[in-house]
């Protein structure tokens, strides 16, 4: 076996390594937070009037496990970040390490306003216009497993799409992109935003705006961060080099 391929096989190794690191991490959280899951249950039901239906004992354990599942990946999350830091770090300079690593507890961060944001904004706001736009023309009968997926499809999403500033500074500081890319592709980055906020909002222009604006001020906050990251780089350069 040549070096190449026992390189390859090293890179596997550590790969695999890391992967069950995560998942390891992704177990002991979900069991922590099912352990817990009735609690976190009231919390979320907390501002219902009524109590939600089951149509089955199944659809309880499915319903604890959805909670208990969003809790594990929110708090998996930097352990991951950490993981894949780990993997990269090698071929890293000390530099690149040590920025690199600030990223994780703002990735942390940025899920967990994302998630607060389609919580607390978002789902409480389409779910308010669904129940007016329903009146007295139909009895709203809210079962347990369709209430916590229609939470999770209004809130999860917003998890991910609140990371966007922290991934384009690591994208940034890896040279994969650049701030002028952005810009670039800053109408079709709009047009993109727009449409999938639409989508996941009530049809009237106040539950848009409430979604558009955010999206649109991470996107053009993802740019200010990725030309720091540029011109930090440019002045450290500029310092090192040779007169």
């Amino acid at each position: 076996m040549d070096k190449t391929q026992m390189n390859f096989f090293d890179h596997l190794n550590e790969l695999r390594k890391r992967i069950i690191i995560t998942l390891v991490a992704f177990v002991f959280f979900f069991i922590f937070a099912f352990i817990y899951v009735k609690e976190i249950y009231q919390f979320l039901v907390k501002d219902l009037d009524t109590k939600l239906a089951v149509l089955g004992p199944a659809d309880i354990l499915w319903i604890y496990m959805m909670i208990a599942g969003v809790f594990a990946i929110a708090f998996t999350i930097p352990v991951a970040a950490f993981q894949l830091w780990q993997f990269v770090k090698p071929a890293l300079t000390e530099e690149e390490k040590k920025i690199t690593l600030l990223f994780i507890p703002g990735l942390f961060f940025l899920f967990l306003v994302g998630i607060a944001f389609g919580y607390f904004i978002l789902f409480p706001l389409v779910l308010t216009f669904l129940l007016n736009l329903a009146g007295d023309q139909f009895q709203t009968f809210f079962t347990g497993e369709k209430y916590f997926t229609f939470m999770l499809n209004l809130s999860l999403p917003f998890g991910f799409i609140f990371e966007m500033p922290a991934v384009v500074m690591f994208l940034t500081k890896l040279g994969v992109i650049n701030p002028y890319k952005l810009i670039k592709a800053r109408k079709i980055a709009y047009f993109l935003l727009i449409v999938v906020s639409i989508i996941i909002t009530p049809p009237d222009f106040i539950s848009d705006i409430l979604v558009i604006v955010p999206l649109l001020l991470l996107y053009e906050l993802s740019i200010t961060l990725s030309k720091l990251v540029i011109r930090k780089r440019t002045l450290a350069d500029t310092t090192v080099a040779p007169n």
